[in-house]
């Protein structure tokens, strides 16, 4: 039966951590997975987390299933963490949630409900964007679009196209934002840009829909929701896919929020039965463990300041790391002006270099990262800096 598939090629990112890992190069850098890493190239558990992980099993006293929208603590605190503790909509009971196994799989569970409203729904999402976001939504059968975002020759965002696309879908579109630390650009709107969006979203008559998967990484943790609480405070209908992969570190637990802000309590409590119902379909139930180790994080005081300190630490590093990269090119006097990077957020940059140079420094450096030119930031430390400059360099 299974040999009349065709046989697909491997997914770009980890076919390149594949190859990475068969190079045999003891100078090879990896710039291509999206996790973070320290100055030894090792992705840490957070102190917050080890001392969760201590409490949880302390605790523990079952293993039962949770519900199908699993941990309360966690969806209320994280709730509060995205939107806000004076917000209106959950002030309201205007939010149903359930908890994800991932933000891949609050992707695909928006991508199930919104099937369910209409199977012809048209999702636009930036060109570029995250390269799994097209199989997320599009698998489920949403018709995916495209909208200008981001224009390589200047390295900074196309809004005025973005506006003026956006200004021309159907109402009842779906309109799929990043909310801080683009991916996988770094390229971020600005706070009188959103303003605009949410205008646009009710003259228009869009949904939005926010991915927030690097909350704490762009400019803080409470700084990077101000897209996302604008369009909520703003605009009747938001759905929001959130992750705790990178800011809490918690990958291999698969951690992610899906979440609906509803014009009032009664489409709430319906949205609530759908959402519920499309996770029924799909997994069940929720893993626990992750998201009951940021229940723990979230609603303790002490391990909560302790978690943002660690969230603030990272992101200053990364501060830290864009600029050491800029200025060990500049000292290797390489014909283009990388400034732009130190205006970037999060964990990705665009280098803006075509792919055939890429390929190069793969080949003749032992330098990984995709054909995109996007790089991980956190794959740079003080040890592989100066050979990566060299590396673009020697290329460009």
């Amino acid at each position: 039966m299974f040999e009349t598939l065709p046989a697909l090629a491997p997914d770009p990112i980890l076919g390149l951590s594949a190859a990475y890992k068969q190079d045999p190069s003891p100078y090879k850098i990896d710039l291509g997975v999206g996790v973070y890493k320290d100055e030894q190239g090792n992705t840490p558990i957070l102190d917050s987390v080890a001392e969760a992980q201590k409490i949880l099993l302390q605790s523990e006293t079952s293993k039962v299933y949770i519900t199908p929208q699993g941990n309360p603590g966690f969806i209320n605190g994280m709730l509060t963490l995205l939107l806000g503790n004076n917000s209106a909509a959950l002030n309201d009971s205007r939010v149903a949630a359930v908890q994800a196994p991932g933000g891949c799989g609050a992707l695909r569970i928006l991508a199930e409900l919104l099937m369910r409203v209409n199977s012809k729904t048209k999702v636009w999402v930036s060109d570029p964007t995250w390269a799994n976001h097209i199989p997320l939504l599009g698998d489920a059968g949403l018709e995916l679009h495209t909208y200008p975002y981001f224009d390589k020759a200047s390295a900074s965002i196309k809004f005025d196209e973005m506006m003026d696309c956006l200004s021309k879908v159907n109402a009842g579109d779906v309109v799929l934002l990043h909310g801080c630390c683009h991916n996988p650009t770094g390229a971020d709107l600005t706070k009188e840009q959103w303003q605009e969006i949410a205008k646009l979203a009710n003259k228009v008559g869009f949904l939005p829909f926010v991915d927030t998967a690097y909350q704490g990484f762009g400019d803080g943790i409470d700084e990077d929701t101000y897209g996302l609480r604008t369009l909520v405070e703003n605009v009747d209908e938001v759905i929001v896919a959130a992750s705790c992969s990178k800011n809490f570190g918690l990958y291999r637990e698969r951690v992610g929020l899906a979440a609906i802000i509803c014009k009032d309590e009664k489409t709430k409590s319906i949205a609530q039965s759908q959402i519920q119902s499309v996770a029924r379909g799909i997994y069940s139930m929720p893993p626990s463990y992750g998201g009951a180790l940021v229940d723990i994080i979230l609603n303790t005081p002490t391990l909560n300041q302790q978690w943002i300190a660690e969230v603030d630490a990272m992101r200053n590093r990364m501060t830290d790391l864009r600029a050491m990269l800029v200025n060990n090119l500049a000292a290797q006097n390489v014909d283009k002006d990388f400034s732009f990077i130190n205006t970037q957020k999060g964990m990705f940059s665009f280098l803006c270099i075509p792919p055939e140079q890429v390929q190069l420094l793969r080949s003749d450096h032992a330098v990984y990262f995709v054909d995109s030119s996007r790089v991980n930031i956190a794959g740079i430390n003080h040890n592989n800096v100066e050979a990566l400059a060299k590396a673009i360099a020697q290329t460009m």
